[in-house]
């Protein structure tokens, strides 16, 4: 079992930067991907970036490539999403979720945090 705790959210203007956290407690060793995701308000929640805990390989959704960057702490136990270059479309409530070793979906999921961007 591994808890998930989103931090870093905020409003900031189109064009500003954000650096998203994700502190990671519980049973890691279990951990083999890590992922963010996002929900805009009457949205379906979509794929923003994941990646690997041991090999740090990364993947992005086409929305977000060339601003957002993925990265991983395995000392401190963190994940990060750097966004810079924010856009309105980018407002939306953004969830760190954990992909367990020998499963093919995530399981476990942060309580979000809200990111608005204003015009």
């Amino acid at each position: 079992q591994v808890q998930l705790v989103e931090s870093g959210g905020g409003l900031v203007q189109a064009g500003g930067s954000l650096r998203l956290s994700c502190a990671v407690s519980g049973r890691t060793s279990s951990t083999y991907r890590m992922g963010w995701f996002r929900q805009a308000p009457g949205k379906e929640r979509e794929f923003v970036a994941s990646i690997t805990w041991s090999g740090g390989t990364t993947s992005y959704a086409d929305s977000v490539k060339g601003r957002f960057t993925i990265s991983r702490d395995n000392a401190k136990n963190t994940v990060y999403l750097q966004m810079n270059s924010l856009k309105p479309e980018d407002t939306a409530v953004y969830y760190c979720a954990n992909k367990r070793v020998g499963s093919g979906k995530y399981d476990s999921w942060g309580q979000g945090t809200q990111v608005t961007v204003s015009s």
